[in-house]
């Protein structure tokens, strides 16, 4: 028999297009299946300050289509400690919560995991629009993110095609560089550089800009991800030695905000709702990942052990292209 009668539901870390969606699809999903459900605003922290309330069908109502996450989120270093985690356990059983749906990235799912250990059962959705977690091809926001960035990078080659100039352009990835690496296929990029590959700027930046620019080109595009960083060095040294004014552009949280794209609401909406199917199976403690087009679930603890590699050739499609 299911011990669950009460579903608490959160969104931590950082926040991601799409979060929204999949807060509402857990809610209405439990909603159907008779559970209590409820709102654990501002993540682990709020948690711990027993920011809690009941949410029926119109609390999550409105709230598809916005960005970031209506309920907050937070980083909350508290809960790394054990008596954050027993504040936090204590606060859920306060609150008569049996499980809580967890929504972010990595650092979340340690948080969730030390829930777990406390005696309240989780379940894990991957949010995080860097889409480094291991257990899951497709994260909630993703999407999003590349689409933001790529609308920025359009709208900055039409002034550098304007001035032929270099736009160097830094998106986000500070550990992972899958956003870099899609989008500057996507855009046409020049040179993209990830955090995953080492570079040496003459070799992987100078040569190759040189080599296309004797070809005819006057304007060009350099992505460089977040964890390779010093994008106004590069821009600095692009100017210096090939002689074209380079600029750089660091597009930073513009790309966690914004309308969630159909992906990353549609992924969100099926994420949510598999997350309490699996409560409502008797499953407990598991991460919902999206393997090969289908959602799948793993122990939480099996999953954190897992590790994700970009594919090199995701950069590779894009030095080819350039030349």
């Amino acid at each position: 028999m299911n011990k669950i009668k009460t579903i608490g539901v959160m969104t931590s870390g950082g926040d991601a297009p799409g979060m929204n969606a999949a807060v509402r699809a857990v809610v209405r999903t439990g909603l159907h299946y008779g559970y209590k459900m409820a709102l654990i605003k501002h993540g682990f922290s709020g948690l711990i300050n027993g920011e809690i309330m009941e949410a029926g069908f119109t609390s999550v109502g409105d709230t598809l289509q916005r960005g970031g996450t209506f309920i907050g989120t937070a980083r909350c270093a508290e809960f790394t400690t054990e008596a954050g985690q027993k504040r936090g356990a204590q606060m859920a059983k306060i609150f008569d919560l049996d499980a809580v749906v967890v929504i972010g990235g990595d650092g979340s799912y340690k948080g969730a995991l030390a829930l777990s250990r406390q005696g309240i059962s989780v379940i894990g959705i991957p949010g995080t629009i860097d889409n480094d977690i291991a257990s899951t091809d497709y994260t909630i926001g993703f999407d999003t993110a590349m689409n933001t960035a790529l609308d920025a990078i359009d709208k900055l080659r039409d002034t550098s095609l304007s001035h032929d100039r270099c736009s160097v352009v830094e998106v986000m990835g500070r550990r992972a560089g899958y956003i870099a690496a899609q989008v500057g296929m996507a855009a046409g990029a020049d040179v993209v550089l990830v955090p995953e590959e080492d570079y040496d700027i003459d070799r992987d930046v100078i040569g190759p800009l040189i080599e296309t620019r004797n070809k005819g080109k006057k304007h060009f595009i350099v992505v460089v991800a977040e964890g390779v960083g010093m994008t106004e060095q590069l821009s600095e040294a692009i100017t210096k030695y090939t002689g074209v004014e380079a600029r750089p552009t660091i597009l930073g949280h513009i790309q966690r905000g914004g309308t969630p794209t159909l992906r990353d609401r549609e992924m969100a909406s099926r994420m949510g709702h598999f997350a309490v199917e699996l409560l409502h199976n008797g499953k407990e403690n598991r991460l919902v990942g999206y393997r090969n087009g289908v959602l799948v679930d793993y122990d939480i603890e099996e999953g954190l052990k897992m590790t994700k590699k970009m594919d090199p050739k995701d950069v590779e499609i894009s030095k080819i292209l350039a030349q």
